[in-house]
């Protein structure tokens, strides 16, 4: 007789004590709760292997500016149709959130990563024979971008099991691994270009994505506590066959994608809805400057090795500020006011984009780096700490499943909009300053309705009437997506 199955997804959560009591049968194999993380050890090489997949998916976009006029000329293309190409790639990476949460549940994590790999190396060459813009879209932007989701998101899952008393300092090193990706890319990309051309340099980084196969190997799932392997082992042994798990992907896949896309926090969370709505539309501008930025600076006469090094300085100023921003903010004064920072440094990152209106000198443009930078890592070091303040974590990994699905319709037009304006106006300055109005205008949104927000629960407390409920911040019951944070989101 088959084992009862939970009827929620809280008794699939459920531990089961070494006395026996129970645990949902459900319980995905590298679910934290049936694993003892060891803060170390093998811990170690799990993060510097997740170090390594930030720096070669989330930042790889940025990359793609090194080619961009040589992908107008290949093609014949304006600027909007070739702006298409990173913005497919990114809003790929985001929107299959909800599908690679899937993948995880019943292949583990180091077997989507491998996936994720292979998938985003076999589109990225794929993409040096292409010969047209829509094979691009297709190869470089699609079938790469969901290569890099399913390769990054299980990186930082399995991550978040090796360490639980450590994790706040596991995931603030983790997200050093955007920064670096964002200073070598560039001058990698740079280099191949010089040497190869642009069909020779997307062949040679789709061999180079191929080592996201080599990191996902090492990200060995977590010894189960013996109480677990005894219990479960049996069963383990009767499910192994591919056969048996892709059917029963195939079956639960509707329900597992149910839950992995929160709705129903969406319509009853107040704070969850003002917050996505906000960086859905801070998403807007947030990214299309570091896809300019090269392209702007050429155009005026620059040296590309100059202009890719300032996308290289830009790293290299997140790799020296995450760190101590997260020390910083760990501090229990900051506790009930990250949003009004995340807001207040988003307003500095919106209007830094107008210093690129002065002119497009080195000097200029550098000072624009080191302001965007800056503000940069504090937005990408508090995002996901905002959502967890507004969250339940029993709710996380969904929230930030709709999330992504959200923000990738503004990562996706985002772009082309703004290849669009220059069509019409052939002049770059447009877009900078269109991206500083979007992006500052979206901060005053989130800043003002929070405060909205808690003068009317400071006022309900007063009154005596019943506020909306606390969340719990346990990290027991919590699902396996553990965030940190990228170029194009901006952690």
């Amino acid at each position: 007789m088959a084992p009862k199955q939970p009827s929620s997804i809280e008794e699939q959560c459920e531990p089961e004590s070494e006395e026996g009591e129970k645990t949902g049968p459900g319980l995905p194999s590298e679910h934290p709760l049936a694993y003892d993380a060891p803060d170390g050890g093998w811990g170690w090489v799990v993060l510097l292997a997740t170090i390594v997949v930030l720096a070669l998916t989330l930042a790889f976009p940025s990359c793609i500016s090194i080619f961009y006029l040589d992908l107008q000329v290949a093609f014949n293309a304006t600027n909007s149709e070739t702006s298409w190409v990173p913005s497919i790639m990114t809003s790929a990476l985001h929107v299959g959130g909800p599908l690679c949460s899937v993948l995880v549940e019943r292949f583990g994590c180091r077997a989507t990563v491998i996936f994720g790999g292979v998938l985003s190396g076999v589109g990225m060459a794929a993409s040096s024979f292409s010969n047209s813009m829509v094979e691009l879209y297709i190869t470089t932007g699609i079938i790469t971008g969901l290569g890099f989701c399913f390769s990054f998101q299980p990186a930082v899952t399995i991550l978040g099991h090796y360490f639980v008393r450590r994790r706040p300092f596991a995931n603030a090193m983790s997200s050093t691994g955007t920064a670096l990706g964002l200073c070598a890319l560039p001058f990698l990309g740079d280099y191949l270009h010089h040497e190869l051309g642009w069909r020779g340099s997307f062949l040679v980084l789709g061999a180079v994505l191929f080592n996201c196969c080599v990191c996902g190997a090492v990200m060995r799932p977590l010894r189960p506590r013996k109480s677990e392997a005894m219990r479960n082992g049996p069963r383990a042994i009767s499910e192994t066959g591919l056969k048996v798990r892709v059917l029963a992907m195939i079956r639960s896949f509707p329900s597992s994608l149910r839950r992995n896309m929160a709705f129903d926090l969406f319509s009853s969370n107040l704070r969850f809805r003002v917050f996505s709505l906000g960086i859905t539309w801070m998403m807007l501008g947030f990214v299309v400057p570091l896809i300019y930025l090269v392209p702007y600076a050429t155009i005026n006469k620059m040296d590309q090795s100059r202009a890719a090094l300032l996308l290289s300085i830009m790293g290299f100023v997140n790799i020296f500020v995450r760190p101590p921003i997260g020390v910083l903010f760990s501090l229990p004064w900051f506790k009930g006011r990250h949003i009004y920072v995340f807001s207040a440094a988003l307003v500095i990152n919106g209007l830094s984009n107008s210093i690129c209106c002065i002119g497009a000198s080195f000097q200029v443009l550098l000072a624009y780096v080191l302001v965007y930078g800056i503000s940069m890592s504090v937005v990408g070091s508090l995002m996901f700490t905002v959502m967890m303040d507004i969250v339940e974590m029993s709710r996380f990994p969904s929230a930030l499943g709709l999330l992504s699905i959200m923000e990738s319709v503004t990562l996706l037009i985002g772009p082309p909009l703004a290849g669009k304006l220059i069509d019409r106006t052939q002049v770059f300055t447009y877009v900078f300053l269109a991206c500083s109005v979007s992006v500052t205008l979206s901060a005053l949104f989130l800043m003002i309705s929070f405060y909205w927000l808690d003068r009317r629960d400071a006022a309900q407390k007063d009154n005596g009437s019943p506020a909306e409920p606390a969340v719990t911040l346990s990290t027991e019951g919590q699902y396996s997506i553990v965030p940190t944070g990228g170029v194009n989101s901006p952690s």
